[in-house]
């Protein structure tokens, strides 16, 4: 599971517990200039991951780490795909960051909030 908060400019993902094992990160630091969206997700976990570099996938238990599909970069830390928020990136190594949080629509919502601020 992940806490995503805003910071004054900056979108911070802290990675909890033992995902930070699996995915092998711990934290990650965004400028709110290069967040273009998020979104409450949880069909996203159904799709096509892509390939695992580095990272772990157990079907209904843990995605986790980073994935390559479609030419971009996905990092993924997901255990519930009901609680999943889809964070949509500018001008960073990942397109993309879907992240299991506690309440997807609540933190989709503070990070558009904060977008427009």
């Amino acid at each position: 599971m992940a806490e995503v908060t805003v910071d004054g400019d900056r979108l911070v993902v802290r990675i909890q517990g033992l995902n930070k094992l699996w995915a092998l990160k711990s934290r990650m630091r965004i400028p709110l200039s290069h967040v273009r969206g998020a979104t409450a997700d949880p069909g996203i976990a159904k799709e096509r991951k892509g390939i695992r570099a580095p990272g772990i996938h157990l079907p209904r238990v843990i995605t986790a780490g980073s994935y390559y599909r479609d030419g971009e970069r996905v990092f993924w830390d997901v255990r519930d795909p009901a609680k999943v928020v889809v964070i949509e990136l500018v001008d960073e190594p990942y397109a993309r960051l879907v992240l299991q949080v506690d309440d997807a629509e609540k933190v989709a919502t503070q990070i558009e909030r904060a977008k427009a601020a």
